[in-house]
Order: structure tokens, then sequence, then C-alpha cells
């Protein structure tokens, strides 16, 4: 029979299922142009909104939530590619370096965004604020930085393809149900340690989220509209 483990809480599960919407909209609405260029800024406030989120939630949120769970080292890096490493429930060493970058791409386009001024459709809440030639910088950035995105966003595909084809396991069923299936014999293969810390996930937890969740949207919603 196998063993269950909570790993990803709800909060953890939503903000990554809501993140994947708000970037394929933002995608999808800056290509169309014209009057979709405002749901694009909705998609980049929400965006912003979800990052503060979840930075604050790897501070004060469940166990595998929290950065200083997978926080990635040169040592952890170089023991899992060789396979020295045992294996881990939340995110390995690479894939740890995956969602920092991933992180700070998205933290760097959202927060660039806010300066924007295309002179057409779109100017952003605080372009009013700086130089046109801090505004021109960041526009280009935040052209530029789409590259880099849509590159990390590939490969987190393409990791979680290949996962689940040459080492089958499923990254993406623990992510909708949060838990993970441990079978007996595959149990001396993890840290004793790390099979010993469920992630918290009830009622007070999810309850801190949502009000954590709704400061942030109150506070980012209040600085774009009076901005």
């Amino acid at each position: 029979m196998k063993k269950i483990i909570r790993v990803w809480d709800l909060p953890i599960r939503l903000f990554h299922w809501i993140l994947v919407f708000c970037i394929i909209g933002s995608v999808i609405s800056v290509n169309i142009g014209g009057n979709a260029i405002e749901w694009h800024a909705y998609f980049g406030y929400s965006i912003l909104v979800l990052l503060l989120f979840r930075i604050t939630w790897g501070f004060i949120g469940s166990t595998h939530a929290r950065f200083a769970s997978f926080f990635p080292s040169k040592e952890s890096i170089l023991n899992y590619l060789s396979g020295k490493s045992p294996r881990v429930l939340g995110h390995n060493p690479l894939g740890a370096v995956s969602v920092f970058a991933l992180l700070f791409v998205l933290g760097v386009q959202v927060f660039t965004g806010l300066f924007v001024d295309d002179e057409i459709a779109f100017r952003g809440p605080l372009s009013k604020y700086v130089p046109n030639l801090i505004v021109s910088l960041f526009s280009e950035i935040h052209e530029a930085n789409q590259v880099l995105i849509y590159t990390l966003v590939a490969i987190h595909i393409a990791a979680i393809l290949y996962y689940k084809k040459f080492k089958g396991e499923d990254l993406i069923k623990p992510m909708v149900s949060g838990d993970k299936e441990i079978d007996p014999s595959e149990e001396a293969t993890y840290a004793p340690a790390d099979l010993g810390r469920p992630s918290k996930d009830g009622f007070i937890q999810r309850t801190l989220a949502l009000v954590l969740l709704s400061v942030i949207a109150v506070v980012v919603g209040y600085l774009i509209t009076s901005s």
C-alpha cells in the first residue's frame, strides 16, 4: 500500500494554476493588441499580486512551500546531478533553480510593466513618476524579458515531460491533488526527515493564505488606482 504525503498545500496549488492562467491570458492579450492591451494590464497586475503572495508564503507557508526547504546551493545541485542526493518530496535542486528563475523574470516583467508607455494604447501607472529615459529603458527590458519567460516556461514544461517519460514521476498530479504517493519500496531513496515533514494544509493555513492574498490585492489595487 502506497504512503500518501501532503506536499503542496491548497494556497500553493491555486497560486500555481492561477499564475498559469494569467501568463497565458497575458500572452494572448498582448498579441491581440488594441483594446485587449487593457486586459494585458489586468493580467499583469494579477501576476504582481500572485508573486507578492508567493514570496511572502515562501517564508510563512507550509513546509514544502517555504524557500528554506528547497533553496538550492552549489553543493546540492552537484550532488543531485551526480546522483548522490536522496529524492525529495518537494522541489529538487534543479527544480528549485527553475522556480527562483521564473519568480525573478516574472518579477522583472511586472515591475517594468508598471512604467511602460507605448504612447498608443497603454501607459503604466508609475510611468508619470520617472523620466522618459527610464520609461524607455524599462519598456525595452519589458519587451526583451519576454524571451526569457518563454524560454523558462518551455524548459519547465520539458522537465515535466522528461520526468514523466524517463523517470516515471508525475509532477502534475501532486500539484492538482496536493499529495505525493510513495511506494514502500521507494521510501529508502528519500531522506527520512523529508518523509516525516508533510505540509500543513488545514483551515487555519488556508484562512491565513486568503487573508494574506486579500491584503496584498487591496494594497496593490489601491496603489495602482491612486497613481
